[in-house]
């Protein structure tokens, strides 16, 4: 009887989620190419054979690990040096925290054409004029260096999300410790690595397996700044299953891939929430 009030949202996600992949694996076991009208036929699991054979598969997904793991440390780590920033009184501080949230506020797809025309355009950017007295005024940032500039757009925009979890660790940390370790004559630094950092891990860890299951996916950005090139240099595997699958029309070995990218993600997620949820019962407990 308690439950009974949770079962239409059951049925609606598994109708939205649930029914769509099953599709996706059967269509996964098919050989069907939209160019070739009637080509359908069940070819079991060739399509996966095939996946796993396909070298720029494998490039594709060592992309996704650059792409992720790179944005997602690089934001901890900026979000980690801001938040102690912040966790200082000082005039204005809540206006300042205002405007650093803000990326975190704009649609991906608004902050890819901020960074692909304002800042990185080889004219008229930003970037360019800044770093013009130093040799880079012409540099085509989104062609020489497509995976650098996304990361850069990624970690602009997850920086103050990472930056809100770490102030909500400092601001759950215990006074009285912090000023026991003063008194006993510890320094700055020395409070900061043995007791602030060991209390943030668990904010730490969270952040960064949240921000990697959300990045992982990451579509919009690549779409609006580099298209997957030059190539697929920067391609993620959601981007090249999207090319697979609206530009190759390959229903087929692009169902294939979603299969295993999705199973994937679901074994990495599932181990990373596992010692997430550990860390958090261990801390409840202490």
């Amino acid at each position: 009887m308690r439950r009974g009030p949770l079962l239409p949202a059951l049925i609606f996600t598994i109708i939205v989620t649930q029914l769509p992949f099953l599709f996706t694996i059967y269509y996964s076991t098919q050989s069907w190419n939209l160019v070739n009208p009637g080509s359908q036929r069940f070819v079991g699991f060739e399509n996966y054979v095939t996946v796993f054979t396909d070298s720029q598969f494998r490039g594709v997904a060592l992309n996704s690990i650059v792409l992720t793991l790179g944005s997602v440390f690089i934001a901890m780590v900026l979000g980690l040096a801001v938040a102690l920033l912040l966790n200082r009184t000082f005039p204005g501080r809540g206006v300042v925290r205002t405007l650093l949230i803000t990326p975190f506020l704009i649609t991906p797809v608004a902050g890819a054409l901020i960074w692909q025309t304002v800042m990185f355009d080889p004219t008229y950017g930003l970037v360019n004029f800044v770093l013009g007295p130093f040799g880079a005024g012409t540099t085509d940032w989104i062609s020489s260096f497509p995976r650098t500039a996304i990361v850069v757009a990624l970690v602009w925009q997850w920086t103050p999300f990472m930056m809100l979890l770490i102030l909500a660790g400092l601001g759950s940390q215990p006074q009285e410790v912090l000023e026991a370790a003063r008194v006993d004559g510890a320094t700055g630094f020395a409070v900061f690595r043995e007791v602030t950092l060991p209390h943030l891990r668990r904010f730490i860890e969270l952040g960064i397996v949240l921000g990697a299951i959300y990045l992982v996916n990451t579509f919009d950005t690549i779409y609006m700044m580099t298209q997957g090139g030059p190539g697929t240099a920067s391609a993620n595997l959601p981007f090249y299953i999207y090319q697979r699958a609206f530009l190759g029309f390959d229903i087929g070995q692009s169902a294939a891939m979603g299969v295993v990218t999705v199973i994937a993600t679901i074994i990495v997620a599932t181990l990373a929430l596992r010692l997430i949820f550990r860390s958090f019962s261990a801390a409840e407990e202490v």
